[in-house]
């Protein structure tokens, strides 16, 4: 039987607001327990909320990145559920009217292929308390500091089709809220979450029911908790069991999911319009303002680069990946010289300069080696001072801070390319000389067997230099020598 995998998404963001969505506390994370929440936050009888203004702007902010219709007069409603940390014995959220409607964004696949996914809405809403299960004491506390920090939903439409899919999804989810700088998307902190839709049915027919995994906070745990889900429907399906509609949270150390309750439908939480907060209505400047304000967003950034840098769309993607790489890439091809070195400056920086990065387990936002210390390293294998090998060592230098510039320590190291051609000759006629047997060979062999003694010499003669002999001048002379 063939199976099809049939996935939506619900992202949490939190929003960057300096305070919460209904009242002035502060939203900053790590503060001491239940020292960022007031009257408001604690539900205390005869409290009203006010609107946090900023919390709307960046919830339009996201509308216009994703191509989205915005709700002109959007209405806050009360979703009850007792819970906890939910101090108020309901959430304030938004049902019928969201701040955003129907928009899109578009991923792309491992094979290079761009698919569009549909969002079905974006609607703010506050955050609940955080439960503290103390394992030592066998107790729960609850901290009120996350309650009423701004969120805004984001719903996919189901049109994901694989646990990859769903990651490419959410890395650009990730992407554009950064570029928007609505928010950090911090997922360790909790800053994004997602809820991960999953259903299976067979290819063509109708949708079967889907389970819900609540509140996953990383790449890596979306990938591995869809899959272990998708296996999970599949195997009791064809054992002649049933899939039921529920809420299963994810173990990351068992690597499954579990059940947690049964999924509510809206009608389990009786939505109805809060009383207390009158109806946000969005006039035509306010969306002329926000809209003149947002930065270059990642599909045009990288459509840019392929156009005006000649990138394949697998580097224009890497590099635009998140806003500060992006920015770093582009001072990086600045400082080397502009367009002649873009592709060059995109090799660096992701194989050399991310690599490096990775190992140190460092984000671009502290890199050692600034894009101007980049651009001057590829300008002197342009213009032949040093080789792409000297360059390596050159670099491994920047990033342990043993200079200002690659000229530094090009100069205080000796690096700089031999291109003296008489220095070179004199290099090679020793090589030649000490390996007269592989010259025999080299001489009395077919062009294919010459080919592999040629690179033997060529390496012979670069040992001898210690890396400095230019390449190209090593090739030329190398032949002349060669065929006596």
């Amino acid at each position: 039987m063939t199976w099809e995998t049939v996935i939506g998404l619900e992202v949490h963001v939190q929003l960057n607001t300096r305070s919460k969505i209904f009242s002035g506390s502060a939203t900053t994370f790590g503060a001491a327990p239940n020292t960022q929440a007031s009257l408001i936050d604690l539900g205390m009888p005869g409290v009203l909320p006010v609107l946090n203004a900023g919390a709307v702007r960046n919830a339009i902010r996201f509308g216009l990145g994703i191509d989205a219709e915005i709700g002109r007069r959007s209405v806050f409603a009360r979703k009850n559920y007792f819970y906890p940390d939910l101090p108020k014995g309901y959430q304030i959220s938004q049902m019928d009217h969201p701040i955003v409607g129907k928009g899109h964004i578009d991923i792309t696949l491992d094979d290079g292929t761009v698919k569009r996914i549909g969002i079905t809405r974006a609607h703010l809403e506050e955050d609940a308390g955080k439960s503290l299960h103390e394992d030592f004491s066998g107790m729960t506390g609850i901290d009120l500091n996350r309650a009423g920090t701004p969120l805004l939903e984001i719903v996919s439409e189901p049109d994901l089709r694989s646990a990859k899919e769903a990651v490419a999804y959410l890395k650009s989810i990730h992407a554009l809220i950064r570029y928007l700088d609505i928010s950090d998307g911090n997922m360790a902190e909790g800053s994004m979450r997602c809820d991960c839709n999953v259903s299976v049915r067979q290819v063509g027919g109708p949708l079967g029911t889907r389970a819900e995994i609540k509140n996953v906070n990383s790449f890596k745990f979306v990938e591995k908790a869809i899959n272990h889900e998708i296996q999970r429907q599949i195997d009791l399906i064809e054992d002649g069991g049933k899939v039921v509609q529920e809420t299963r949270l994810y173990d990351a150390n068992k690597n499954e999911t579990r059940s947690m309750r049964s999924k509510e439908e809206a009608n389990d939480y009786r939505y109805f319009p809060d009383p207390d907060l009158l109806p946000v209505v969005v006039d035509d400047a306010t969306l002329d303002e926000i809209r003149a304000s947002l930065p270059e967003l990642p599909e045009a950034r990288r459509a840019r680069f392929m156009a005006d840098f000649g990138l394949p769309a697998y580097d224009a993607s890497v590099l635009v990946s998140s806003r500060e790489l992006a920015e770093f890439y582009e001072a990086t091809v600045l400082a080397a010289g502009g367009l002649p070195a873009a592709k060059q400056a995109a090799n660096w920086v992701m194989v050399e300069l991310l690599g490096a990065l990775n190992r140190a387990e460092q984000e671009i936002t502290e890199s050692p080696v600034s894009p101007a210390q980049l651009g001057g390293l590829i300008l002197r294998i342009g213009d032949n001072t040093i080789s792409g090998k000297i360059a390596k060592q050159v670099f491994a230098a920047l990033m342990a801070g043993e200079g200002s510039s690659a000229d530094e320590i090009i100069e205080q190291q000796g690096l700089k390319q031999e291109t003296d051609t008489g220095a070179i000759e004199a290099v090679l006629q020793e090589v030649i000389a000490a390996n007269a047997a592989q010259v025999e060979q080299y001489r009395a062999s077919d062009e294919a067997k010459q080919a592999k003694l040629f690179g033997f010499f060529v390496g012979q003669a670069m040992k001898a230099s210690r890396g400095k002999a230019n390449p190209a001048v090593v090739n030329e002379l190398l032949k002349k020598l060669l065929a006596g």
